[in-house]
C-alpha cells in the first residue's frame, strides 16, 4: 500500500525525460542517477529509507534543495501529512518554482517518491508605475503565475531554455489574474515560428494590446485594440506570411478596427 501527498494540480503520466546532475548529496550515501530522476538511500538513522525523485523540467539547483528539505523533514518525522503543512505554510510550490508536485511512500518497500514539474517561461514583465516612476521585474509562465526573475535565470545556468523571452509591459493598476491568464491563453500556443517573431507587448492604461514583432532584424507595430484579441492575433500571422513572402517589411499594421485592416510601410 502506498500513501499519496498531491499538489493541487494533476500531475501528468508522460512526462519528458531530462538528464540532470544532482550534486547536493551531503549525507544521503549512494546516489543512482539515471535520465530524468535521482533515487538515493538515506542512512542518518537506524530506519533507513530509499528515495527517488524526477525533476521534470525543473532547474536542478533549486529542486535538488528543495528535495533535500522534503527527505530531512520526512526522515524526522515519517509523516506525509506534516511535508504537506510544510509545503503549504511555507509555500514551497512558489519558492522552488513548481507548477506540480506529487510525493508518495511505499511503506512495503520503504521507498520515498518525489516527482516535480516547473512551467515554461513566457515572458519576462515589466509592471511600471508612471506616477512613481519605478518599475517591478518578473517572469509570466505558461500557467498564468508570475514568477520571480531568479527562475529565468536558473533555467539559463542549465540551459533549459536558450533563446530570448519576449518582454511584456504592463501598467500597475491594471495588473491581474485574469489578465495574466487572458495574456497566458493568448501566447502560450502560438506557433513557434511566429512566436520567436515577438520582440514586445505593450498593454497600457487602457487595456489595449501593441505587439511589436522582429521581421528580418526590422520592428513592426501591430496595434490590437482591446477586444478581440484572438481572431486579431491570427488575422495578424495571416498578414506576416503574406508579407514575408513578398519581402515587404510593414512598420505598422493597425487591427483595432476587427472590420478594417490598415498596414503602413516605410517611405
Amino acid at each position: 500500500m502506498a500513501f499519496f501527498l498531491n499538489s493541487k494540480y494533476n500531475i501528468k503520466r508522460a512526462m519528458k525525460k531530462q538528464t540532470i546532475i544532482f550534486g547536493l548529496i551531503l549525507t544521503f550515501g549512494l546516489v543512482t542517477i539515471v535520465k530524468g530522476s535521482v533515487s538515493a538511500t538515506s542512512k542518518a538513522k537506524k530506519n533507513s529509507f530509499t528515495y527517488k525523485t524526477y525533476f521534470g523540467t525543473c532547474p536542478s539547483r533549486s529542486t535538488g534543495a528543495l528535495t533535500l528539505n522534503v527527505v530531512n523533514n520526512f526522515e524526522e518525522k515519517k509523516s506525509l501529512f506534516d511535508l504537506k503543512k510544510q509545503i503549504i505554510n511555507n509555500q514551497l510550490d512558489k519558492k522552488y518554482f513548481l507548477s506540480q508536485y506529487k510525493i508518495s511512500f511505499n511503506p512495503l518497500s520503504n521507498v520515498l517518491s518525489l516527482s516535480f514539474e516547473c512551467p515554461k517561461p513566457l515572458m519576462k514583465v515589466q509592471i511600471y508605475n508612471n506616477e512613481a516612476m519605478e518599475s517591478s521585474s518578473a517572469i509570466l509562465v505558461d500557467n498564468g503565475e508570475l514568477f520571480d526573475p531568479t527562475f529565468e535565470e536558473l533555467l539559463r545556468q542549465e540551459k533549459i531554455i536558450t533563446t530570448e523571452l519576449p518582454s511584456l509591459a504592463l501598467p500597475y493598476g491594471e495588473i491581474d489574474k485574469d489578465l495574466q491568464k487572458k495574456i497566458t491563453a493568448l501566447f502560450k500556443n502560438l506557433p513557434e515560428s511566429f512566436g520567436q517573431k515577438v520582440s514586445e507587448v505593450i498593454i497600457n492604461e487602457q487595456k489595449e494590446l501593441t505587439i511589436i514583432l522582429s521581421l528580418n532584424g526590422n520592428p513592426s507595430s501591430s496595434f490590437l485594440g482591446s477586444v478581440e484579441w484572438d481572431e486579431k492575433i491570427e488575422k495578424l500571422q495571416k498578414i506576416i506570411k503574406y508579407m514575408e513572402k513578398t519581402s515587404k517589411i510593414p512598420t505598422i499594421i493597425n487591427l483595432t478596427n476587427p472590420k478594417k485592416v490598415v498596414v503602413k510601410f516605410l517611405e
